[in-house]
């Protein structure tokens, strides 16, 4: 195939810069090992409800060994050995996984758990609750399905306009763990505004991984022509790296895979961002690196950021013999 690139060395991209932190954080290894070992340990089929953690690759990768990824418990066979997402469930999909019988194991992420903590501590002190989040994401649906009423939903400040919470005296605000640090912040200070009084988390709920990797992509997105963040398109702290570089103003490009790279994003580029969700494995990473070289690139180097060690320990009975 003859391109621009190749007719003319240098429209190629020159140099890879990769962001650092990048790809997988403590809560998705430790979701992803939870489903691994139950298979080694009980064997195929593990049930999970919904996928373990927005990749497609990882999910895929998971079915091929006998995990089955399910949306509602009627799916699953008496029995049988059941995960949940990182992302948390509902109190009610925990009581009907009990009333089943099923063998369960919680591969929720211990960040957002520390949310549903908060939330029922609060809520027996008489606490209504705001949440910031996007409609639909199973992890809003598990935080706000801690209790049967009285989390209010917003995802802009438009919605916190519209809001009419029964009282004010007592209100607290919880956030996904996995926004845009920036847009929290924004609408956090509209939701202040409008009710002074309300209690705010003792330390922010979005996540530590979810902070640094957006603080490694602001530093990349000045140093680059074309910021590149593999991430599936379910991946909402991977849409959120490309929103956070577009909102510098750098190019930015979302991949699932090295396959969905095209040529002509880089021609004339010679500095290539990249970066990848805390869902994506290094192993896709490693294969879009490989084909920029193919595309022209000469030269990668790695940008000094933070080196996360945390490490989630993992639930009881699943020891290995």
């Amino acid at each position: 195939m003859n391109t621009s690139s190749q007719l003319n060395p240098s429209l190629a991209p020159q140099e890879i810069i990769l962001a650092e932190p990048r790809g997988f954080c403590a809560g998705v290894d430790r979701a992803i090992e939870i489903v691994e070992r139950a298979l080694e340990k009980f064997g195929s089929p593990i049930y999970v409800r919904h996928e373990i953690v927005h990749n497609t690759h990882v999910v895929a990768d998971l079915k091929s060994r006998g995990a089955v990824f399910i949306e509602s418990l009627d799916d699953v066979p008496a029995d049988s050995t059941l995960v949940f997402s990182a992302h948390g469930v509902p109190k009610s999909v925990e009581a009907e996984a009990a009333r089943r019988g099923f063998r369960v194991f919680d591969a929720t992420c211990p960040l957002v758990t520390k949310v549903h903590v908060e939330v029922a501590k609060l809520h027996k002190e008489g606490y209504e609750f705001i949440m910031i989040g996007h409609k639909g994401h199973p992890e809003v649906e598990g935080t706000m399905g801690q209790l049967a009423s009285g989390i209010h939903l917003v995802e802009d400040v438009d919605d916190v306009e519209r809001l009419r919470p029964l009282q004010t005296e007592k209100l607290a605000v919880v956030t996904q763990t996995t926004l845009s640090v920036d847009d929290a912040k924004e609408i956090s200070s509209a939701i202040e505004a409008k009710f002074p009084n309300i209690r705010s988390p003792k330390q922010q709920d979005i996540c530590y991984a979810t902070q640094n990797r957006q603080d490694a992509v602001k530093m990349l997105s000045s140093k680059v022509d074309v910021v590149v963040v593999v991430g599936s398109p379910t991946s909402s702290n991977s849409n959120r790296l490309r929103d956070v570089a577009a909102n510098l103003g750098a190019l930015s490009y979302m991949v699932d895979d090295a396959s969905e790279l095209k040529e002509d994003w880089f021609i004339g580029k010679a500095k290539v961002g990249l970066t990848a969700g805390a869902s994506a494995p290094d192993v896709l990473v490693q294969e879009v690196i490989a084909r920029l070289r193919e595309f022209g690139a000469v030269s990668v180097r790695k940008l000094d950021g933070i080196q996360e060690t945390l490490k989630f320990p993992l639930p009881k009975g699943l020891k290995l013999d």
